[in-house]
């Protein structure tokens, strides 16, 4: 097994924690009302145009409001976690019949892919999110088995936790 990833007591920046990424919105009012009513996250507004989102633990996503936003790539999606596949399957038919009416579009199946049993959408800001299975503090356990050699993760034999070998 690889060597698990260690602080890099070498670096040039001695930094202390990754807490925020960024995400845009074209209407923090209805963003706010998506993320607490519709995805159960905690919200707070930290400026006339910006709001802090958090679900599960102390990593924030800071939400900036811009009317002109592109939509978001695939690659470039947020996770959400839950632990098993019928969980990711119960949020699925939640997200078919009710997303709409909350601006959802782009809505995938659930499928097992790179690892996970996951599914795909796009919220009315255009920003791309992935419902996915994931142990307790999500790819953690991916990121503390170290490096990966020839496929990794994307490899259809990787072993991970809880996941079956069939949909």
């Amino acid at each position: 097994m690889p060597e698990a990833a260690t602080e890099n007591k070498n670096s040039l920046l001695k930094l202390n924690f990754l807490s925020h990424g960024t995400l845009e919105s074209k209407d923090l009012e209805a963003s706010r009302k998506f993320y607490e009513d519709f995805l159960g996250m905690q919200v707070v507004r930290t400026s006339p145009i910006s709001l802090l989102i958090r679900l599960g633990g102390d990593n924030t996503i800071a939400v900036v409001e811009n009317k002109s936003k592109p939509e978001m790539p695939l690659l470039n999606h947020n996770g959400l976690d839950l632990e098993t596949q019928e969980e990711v399957d119960a949020a699925y038919e939640v997200i078919a019949e009710h997303g709409e009416s909350w601006g959802v579009h782009k809505l995938t199946k659930p499928a097992l892919q790179h690892g996970t049993y996951a599914f795909f959408f796009w919220d009315a800001d255009d920003n791309c999110w992935e419902i996915l299975t994931n142990p307790k503090g999500g790819y953690v356990w991916l990121f503390e088995g170290g490096d990966k050699e020839g496929r990794g993760h994307l490899d259809k034999n990787f072993e991970r936790p809880g996941a079956k070998a069939t949909s």
